[in-house]
């Protein structure tokens, strides 16, 4: 994926979330404050990490790996599968986790190539650690993302203030990918 484009696709995800929190706070505050513990949003998003993850694996070209590729494969699909029915506790937490850890790799990725073009790159590499650190935290502590959710929606002024500069930062991470990302 061409870092432009991933630049692009993570502003607007980034800032359509933060529009909607905006427009609609109470709607929002209740979704938020329900998906550390939503099974639905728990299974949706386990079951996206687990073939993210083994897209991944698929993909890797480790010769010493090769001959456990097949076992691998279904060995990780069976962890995802019983991730989603046996550990059902904060379970919208730790998929959220898996996909933080999975798009910072991402991330990382596409942006290395293009470290010695731009300092901006920086952007998006210190974004994929900060997603790095959440994604650890809240897969060994998910109920510490239930604390974040009711910290940050605990009034409208501070969720609308959390909300504007999620928003100002999509912004500048979209512009990132219209202007200075461009062709890369």
């Amino acid at each position: 994926m061409k870092l432009s484009l991933l630049s692009i696709l993570l502003g607007l995800g980034l800032g359509s979330i933060q529009a909607y929190g905006l427009a609609r706070p109470a709607a929002y505050t209740a979704a938020l404050r329900r998906l550390p513990r939503s099974l639905a949003w728990g299974n949706a998003l386990v079951t996206l990490a687990t073939v993210w993850f083994l897209w991944n694996l698929g993909h890797e070209n480790i010769a010493d790996f090769a001959a456990l590729k097949p076992y691998l494969m279904v060995g990780f699909g069976a962890i995802g599968l019983g991730t989603c029915l046996f550990v059902q506790d904060y379970l919208g937490a730790r998929g959220l986790a898996l996909v933080f850890l999975l798009l910072a790799k991402l991330m990382v990725d596409t942006g290395r190539p293009h470290l010695a073009e731009t300092h901006w790159v920086w952007v998006i590499q210190t974004w994929a650690y900060a997603l790095v650190l959440a994604g650890i935290w809240f897969t060994v502590s998910p109920y510490r993302l239930r604390d974040i959710i009711q910290w940050g929606t605990a009034t409208e002024r501070r969720l609308k203030m959390g909300c504007s500069l999620k928003l100002a930062f999509a912004v500048l991470v979209l512009g990132l990918g219209l202007t200075v990302f461009r062709g890369m």
